[in-house]
C-alpha cells in the first residue's frame, strides 16, 4: 500500500486527511511485514516443488540402480556362456564365472573393511554426555588433548558411571 505525502505551502499546517509521521512508519512496517511473509511463503512453494523433483528424481536412479544390478545376471550368463562356445565344458566355464564372482566379493569387502576402519570415533562428542551438567571440562581435555594420563580416563569412567546410575534410579 503506497502513500502520497503531498507538499504544504510554508506557513501552513498539515490538515487532519495526511497521516502523522507515525502512522506512516506503522504504515511501511506493516507493508514490509507482509512483503516477508508474502517472500517467505514463494520461498516455501518454490522450495517444496524442488524438493518434490528431488525425490522423484532421487527414486528414479534407485530403480536405474536396481534394474543395473539384475542385468548383472544377464552378463554373467553370457560370460560363462562365452566360454563354452570356445571349448569349455558347460560346468566349468559357469565354475569360473563363480569363482571369479566370489574373487570380486572378497576384493570389495577388503575395501569396504578399510575404509570402515579408517573411521574415527568422536571423541570429544562421546565426551560431552557424560560430564555432569554446569561442570566445565577438565583443563587439557577439551578439545581431547592426545596423551591423557589413566587418571582422567578413570575421572571419565566415573563420571560415566555415576550418569548410568542416575539414570536408572529414575
Amino acid at each position: 500500500m503506497a502513500h502520497s505525502v503531498s507538499p504544504t505551502p510554508l506557513g501552513t499546517t498539515a490538515g487532519a486527511e495526511e497521516p502523522s509521521v507515525g502512522a506512516l512508519v506503522q504504515s511501511a512496517m506493516a507493508d514490509m511485514s507482509t512483503l516477508v511473509r508474502a517472500e517467505i511463503e514463494l520461498a516455501k512453494a518454490e522450495v517444496g516443488k524442488s524438493a518434490k523433483k528431488a525425490g522423484i528424481g532421487g527414486g528414479l536412479f534407485g530403480a536405474a540402480a536396481v534394474v543395473a544390478g539384475f542385468s548383472m545376471f544377464f552378463v554373467f550368463i553370457a560370460l560363462a556362456e562365452g566360454l563354452t562356445a570356445i571349448g569349455l565344458p558347460r560346468w566349468l566355464s559357469y565354475l569360473l564365472v563363480w569363482v571369479f564372482l566370489l574373487l570380486l566379493a572378497g576384493l570389495l569387502a577388503l575395501v569396504g573393511k578399510r575404509l570402515i576402519s579408517k573411521i574415527e570415533k568422536p571423541e570429544r562428542t562421546l565426551e560431552t554426555p557424560l560430564r555432569p551438567a554446569g561442570r566445565a571440562a577438565p583443563r587439557g581435555s577439551w578439545p581431547a588433548a592426545p596423551g591423557r594420563a589413566r587418571g582422567e580416563r578413570r575421572q571419565g569412567r566415573a563420571a560415566r558411571q555415576r550418569v548410568l546410575q542416575a539414570l536408572s534410579r529414575r
